[in-house]
């Protein structure tokens, strides 16, 4: 593999790491561990951005969506359901343009991103995410929870832990 491209997505820096979760526990150590640092992003989301936009995807299986997915890609979800639970996201999805207001802030700190998607966690050990999928509609617990979990995989492998001597 190239190491300028993964999936033949292009990186300015260095590559993506490899993410695999399979708890919400894994997500949070790990996200914890990153933003004590030394880390680098290799896409064009802070690290900041990347936490608020997997706490609002959290936050937002439970008490809904505020934009829903045009109709032909929720013709076409259930072709790619199972792939999409099951295996690797790939990078450069567009989220539809009703979705602009929910994209994550420049100016969002890690801090404040790291204590809402911690929150977003706490709220799925307890709480039952029932909100319509945009894309999905209707999702099924474990169903909720694998894509959360493929999701923030895509998402946290942006951010790369560094070594203070090389950076």
């Amino acid at each position: 593999m190239n190491p300028a491209t993964t999936n033949g997505f292009p990186m300015t820096t260095k590559s993506r790491r490899t993410v695999d979760y399979s708890t919400l526990e894994e997500l949070r150590l790990d996200a914890e561990a990153l933003a004590a640092g030394p880390y680098t992003t290799v896409g064009n989301w802070t690290y900041g951005q990347i936490l608020q936009h997997l706490a609002q995807a959290m936050h937002a299986s439970i008490d809904g969506f505020p934009f829903g997915a045009p109709w032909y890609m929720r013709l076409a979800a259930p072709l790619v359901k199972n792939s999409v639970l099951t295996k690797r996201m790939k990078p450069g999805f567009k989220l539809p343009k009703s979705a602009d207001a929910y994209l994550p802030s420049v100016d969002t700190s890690v801090e404040d991103a790291l204590t809402r998607l911690v929150n977003g966690i706490e709220r799925l050990e307890v709480e039952t995410p029932n909100a319509p999928h945009p894309v999905f509609g209707k999702l099924a617990r474990e169903e909720w929870l694998a894509l959360h979990l493929r999701h923030s995989e895509l998402h946290m492998s942006f951010v790369v832990p560094t070594n203070d001597a090389t950076e």
